[in-house]
């Protein structure tokens, strides 16, 4: 107040907006601090791999398992019609251009990180374990490869962008603050098995990426 010569009011006011986006919080007796917040670090080279599948993490598990922070995962599945760019991707047509949906939010230690939506064709995924809820030891990517399509490789495509007031409702942000949007193709050879759409809160993840240098 003395120091910039404002109301009482006006403090507490941007101390709770402060608050609302995560960025104080209080110390009871001791007053309000800047909050401490490591990000969390997503490890590509390792979270997607055959090794991983095969101690039965998925891709959020073994993010957890290398930060030692506690996944929590609420997942919803459905069926619908694929829509043109997730048709595309997947290289459906006609009356087969149905996807199984998996959406998915993503907490870490109880807090909301991520939210995440995967679409596979309903002609691999329909009546098989990807439908449930809990699909398993190794996630999706077991059960692709169990069904027959042994995955070769990922193709990942980042943008950072403004939240979307759905996606800031869901990560308990305020609308148009900064997320990482994140779209992966999983492919089973030249046939793209899963597109799966993710944004990430922009202050709470660390991309890291090893390049081979050849």
């Amino acid at each position: 107040m003395d120091r910039w010569g404002v109301a009482r009011q006006t403090v507490q006011n941007a101390i709770d907006q402060l608050r609302t986006e995560g960025l104080v919080g209080s110390r009871p007796g001791r007053g309000w601090y800047v909050a401490e917040r490591p990000a969390i670090r997503r490890l590509a080279r390792n979270r997607l791999s055959k090794a991983e599948r095969d101690a039965g993490r998925g891709a959020f598990l073994s993010d957890a398992a290398q930060g030692g922070w506690r996944p929590d995962v609420s997942v919803e599945v459905r069926r619908q019609p694929a829509d043109d760019r997730i048709a595309g991707i997947l290289d459906l047509a006609g009356d087969v251009a149905e996807v199984v949906v998996r959406a998915r939010e993503m907490r870490a230690d109880g807090r909301v990180v991520q939210l995440a939506t995967s679409y596979f064709p309903a002609g691999i995924a329909a009546g098989t374990a990807i439908e449930q809820p809990d699909t398993g030891d190794g996630g999706v990517y077991e059960r692709l490869e169990e069904l027959g399509f042994r995955l070769t490789h990922f193709e990942e495509a980042v943008n950072a962008r403004p939240a979307r007031p759905e996606e800031a409702s869901g990560l308990g942000i305020p609308a148009g603050y900064p997320v990482l949007a994140v779209t992966r193709v999983a492919w089973a050879g030249d046939r793209a098995v899963e597109v799966n759409d993710m944004v990430l809160a922009g202050d709470r993840y660390e991309l890291v990426y090893t390049l081979p240098a050849d």
